[in-house]
């Protein structure tokens, strides 16, 4: 589930492979002979001293000059010009600029809004490369777009590599009106929300990502983690964050299901032991499949409207989870990328797979919430969606069947770390 925004938007910018941007420019930015070793922010901060100083010495006041330009920086300044140089090194390792800009982050870089963006750029970040290095096939496609109500995203998508059929991670940070379609879907999970005109301001940004790989022997795993802020009438601000991370196995192996359980629950108890037992049965509910009977693969963890017990650490909750994204799955794709399949365990992949488009057309949230925003991005929204998948009619497996294994888990999900 991605309740936001795999994308919203209309103007496409250019495609091209995934690089890390402005690396170069960082380097060219360090070749000067008069300032080697210093860095950019700092270099230009001494210049500016240096000229005070000579400003100073003719007005007659030489001494005091001097002093100036022996004296070491401000801690203020100096901290400044570190933490402007930290964030622009941060953001050099991202598959592209951050949706923001520098400048604007620059300005709020203490706000939640601001952290949680360079969160998300860099959960894409580590995920896409982490792939990518996986697959050592077809690059990642970066395409950065524009919302023309507010905000953009930038979507990275892999598809007919070695390894992956399509892995998509995207990154949202979108702002506007909420449409009066979406305003109920929140009241409907309990929100009391006060529009103005019947129009909410809204603010959301997250990272949302679903990776379909070739091998049955390879599960599928979704991940979404986001913020979500809205103002409403009278000016008072409601916030909130959610997300999970959940895998979704053709087959079952019961090895792979207990480290990707152990790794997320050793994520949430850094916070709270309660935690995962609560969002793994939330996760286990939310990805039913009520017509047929089964949840949509063996779960993780999944969770709401988380507002408390304050914004500080519910940040640091999701930072935590979203940091457990690549060791929870990486080793599994690993393991098994050059198993043997037959043509039979593949046939048995695509109709897996019907059942999450399924899942994702009839009952995903975050889908509905996408289709219903103004200016969604349709080829965004609909990322998740597999590049094959297959309907057959009446379709059952034999009995004590792998295949026959999997449904049962399926219908009945499992305590996978006691």
């Amino acid at each position: 589930m991605s309740l936001l925004l795999r994308g919203a938007g209309g103007a496409r910018g250019a495609l091209r492979p995934c690089c890390p941007w402005g690396r170069a420019a960082s380097r060219r930015g360090l070749s000067s002979s008069s300032g080697a070793g210093v860095r950019p922010g700092r270099r230009s901060l001494l210049a500016g001293l240096a000229g005070a100083a000579a400003a100073l010495a003719g007005l007659g006041l030489a001494r005091r000059a001097e002093m100036v330009s022996r004296e070491p920086v401000a801690p203020s300044l100096r901290e400044a010009a570190e933490d402007e140089d930290e964030l622009s090194r941060r953001c050099g390792d991202f598959m592209a600029p951050p949706v923001s800009g520098l400048r604007e982050l620059r300005s709020r870089r203490q706000d939640v809004r601001s952290r949680m963006e360079m969160l998300i750029m860099e959960t894409q970040s580590q995920v896409c490369r982490a792939l990518a290095q996986v697959d050592r096939g077809a690059a990642f496609t970066v395409d950065r777009w524009e919302r023309k109500e507010g905000g953009g995203g930038i979507s990275c998508v892999l598809q007919d590599g070695n390894v992956f059929e399509k892995a998509g991670v995207n990154v949202s940070v979108v702002s506007g009106h909420l449409s009066e379609e979406a305003v109920q879907q929140m009241r409907s999970r309990g929100k009391t929300l006060k529009t103005k005109n019947g129009k909410l301001p809204f603010c959301a940004m997250g990272v949302s990502s679903v990776i379909h790989p070739k091998n049955p022997h390879v599960p599928t795993i979704h991940f979404n983690y986001r913020y979500f802020e809205i103002e409403e009438a009278d000016g008072t601000k409601q916030w909130w964050f959610g997300g999970g991370t959940d895998l979704t196995p053709t087959y079952l192996n019961e090895e792979d299901a207990v480290h990707f359980h152990k790794t997320l629950k050793e994520a949430c108890d850094q916070h709270n032991p309660e935690l995962y037992p609560k969002y793994k049965k939330w996760c286990d509910d939310y990805f039913y499949i009520k017509h047929r009977g089964e949840r949509r693969g063996i779960g993780g963890i999944f969770f709401d409207d988380l507002d408390s017990p304050s914004k500080e650490e519910a940040f640091q909750f999701v930072q935590s989870c979203a940091k457990a994204i690549v060791p929870c799955y990486v080793p599994i794709v690993k393991k098994h990328s050059r198993d043997p399949f037959t043509p039979e365990e593949k046939l048995w992949q695509q109709l897996r797979r019907g059942r999450y488009v399924e899942f994702n057309l009839v009952y995903d949230r975050g889908t509905k919430f996408g289709l219903a925003t103004p200016g969604s991005r349709i080829e965004s929204i609909l990322m998740s969606l597999p590049l094959t998948a297959r309907w057959q009619y009446m379709h059952t497996p034999p009995e004590k069947s792998r295949e026959a294994e999997i449904l049962e888990v399926l219908r009945n999900p499992k305590d996978w770390v006691h």
